[in-house]
């Protein structure tokens, strides 16, 4: 479900024409043999696209306006070769509406000290050029991504990269589109939110259906279908049946081969690329969710549970964001359910009744089938796990009525002290940065949600430049985490973003 769109970033050299014709040539020759060496440096999720050098107002708001109709452009990354006249830049930067990078670099590395003079000086002035176009971009208010350094450093590619993934993520968020099966849960608030406000801020359509709606798509799946999932679940996971009949086991099985197959079709049919469930309505439908959504959200839904839609639609855009990541090591929706308070042993469990995304697993998965108090339906199956270790980062999406909030928890993931033989559910176990307690005091006046979405192929970085590109406040909770300073942050985030 989940496919790479073939994006493209443009890349948009400034210049002017005050020395001459010789001059432009070489910039456009500087520009195009960068362009050829970031494509070539095998780094890079997308291409990059040379761009005509830019040295008129018209040409540059022409160039703007192009790639904003573009489909495939994803972002244009601008660089300032000689001096340009940022007044130029004015019109086409007010009009331009996808992520913008201004990449700070040259084209040498070292200066040519033997043969160094004027020519070359006025050629070659990006550290003039580039802090006039940065001027007119920070006095217009635009948001952007500033990289330093040398074309040719792969650290330099490297955060071309990631940021490449955030103007992903920032494109694609429009394109989000949340099924709500039922309701949210009685009575908790962190799941409610503005979902007008949300769709002004994000792009995210957030719908609700009726649960015998998509029930009805569930019981229209054929039983050859249901029979030929079944028999896939059995060859890739491990059966537990820990006593149960083998066949009453995979009666329980199918009913979960069923509901995956007749939700996926529900939701392309409906196009939607998220889905939220709440364990208290479930109409005709024989088990709560589980195996199903665990399946669904590996192929690329969003999944929330007690119909988090935040949480949905967080999990669907990361999940675009880290797509064909090599090695990618996961990304589900957790919450935080328990804590190991043990000096030096402190963490906290990660699980959730059932649903969390096995792109996440470490080693072998099983099929369970156990009772569920919740739900009031039959023994549900479900995928069991434990998760990789590692860092990765956790971030809760809040609504305080007047505002969205990111909150950004880096952890690190490890494996639990001891086995666990009697919780039928995923699990993962993290201790969050700069330690648990100055962690978890910092996540609690942020306003984190116990829902949250989590993944090893992100970083804090990325998910903040998608917060300010959003017009969000991002907090973030990491390893130079101090209460004293926090609080702070938070007074100005409450000033600044109201």
């Amino acid at each position: 479900m989940l496919q790479k769109k073939n994006y493209k970033f443009w890349f948009c050299t400034g210049s002017q024409d005050l020395y001459g014709e010789e001059c432009l040539n070489k910039v456009a020759d500087h520009s195009r043999r960068i362009v050829e060496e970031l494509n070539k440096c095998g780094i890079l999720p997308y291409e990059v696209i040379w761009k005509p050098t830019l040295i008129t107002n018209e040409l540059i708001r022409r160039t703007f306006n192009e790639a904003n109709l573009d489909e495939t452009c994803a972002g244009v990354i601008t660089w300032m070769h000689t001096f340009s006249p940022a007044k130029s830049w004015i019109l086409g930067l007010q009009e331009f509406r996808k992520p913008l990078l201004h990449l700070h670099t040259q084209f040498n590395e070292e200066l040519p000290y033997d043969s160094i003079d004027m020519d070359f000086m006025n050629e070659n002035q990006s550290a003039h050029g580039d802090r006039e176009y940065g001027h007119i971009v920070s006095r217009m208010r635009i948001e952007r991504k500033v990289i330093v350094g040398h074309w040719s450093d792969p650290v330099v590619a490297g955060k071309i990269a990631s940021w490449m993934r955030t103007a992903v993520g920032i494109v694609e968020s429009s394109h989000i589109r949340v099924m709500r099966v039922a309701d949210n849960m009685r009575n908790v608030a962190v799941t409610e939110g503005d979902k007008v406000e949300a769709q002004i801020k994000f792009g995210w359509e957030v719908d609700a259906y009726p649960v015998n709606e998509i029930a009805e798509s569930v019981d229209a799946v054929s039983t050859a279908d249901v029979n030929a999932l079944v028999e896939e679940y059995y060859d890739k996971y491990e059966i537990l049946l820990e006593g149960r009949d083998p066949e009453e086991f995979r009666k329980h099985v199918a009913v979960q081969a069923q509901i995956e197959i007749g939700f996926e079709r529900f939701l392309e049919e409906k196009n939607y690329q998220a889905i939220v469930t709440h364990f208290g309505d479930l109409g005709a439908l024989k088990q709560l969710p589980g195996l199903a959504i665990q399946r669904l959200m590996e192929k690329g839904y969003g999944f929330g549970a007690e119909g988090d839609w935040k949480v949905a639609a967080m999990v669907r855009l990361m999940k675009i964001m880290t797509s064909d990541i090599k090695d990618a090591k996961g990304t589900s929706m957790l919450e935080d359910y328990t804590y190991n308070l043990v000096k030096g042993k402190e963490g906290i469990l990660q699980a959730h009744m059932l649903e969390i995304c096995p792109s996440i697993a470490d080693g072998p998965i099983s099929i369970k089938c156990q009772p569920l108090s919740m739900g009031n339906r039959e023994d549900p199956a479900r995928l069991v796990f434990s998760s990789k270790e590692g860092h990765g980062i956790a971030t809760s999406l809040i609504d305080l009525g007047n505002r969205f909030r990111l909150i950004i928890n880096d952890v690190e993931c490890k494996k639990v002290e001891k086995p666990m033989p009697n919780l039928p559910v995923a699990s993962n176990f993290w201790t969050p940065e700069p330690d648990m307690y100055t962690g978890a005091e910092a996540w609690i006046l942020a306003g984190g949600a116990h829902h949250t979405t989590f993944t090893y192929d992100l970083n804090a970085e990325q998910m903040g430049d998608w917060a300010n590109a959003m017009g969000i406040e991002a907090v973030y909770i990491d390893k130079d985490t101090r209460i004293r300073d926090l609080k702070k942050d938070l007074i100005l985030g409450e000033i600044f973003y109201r």
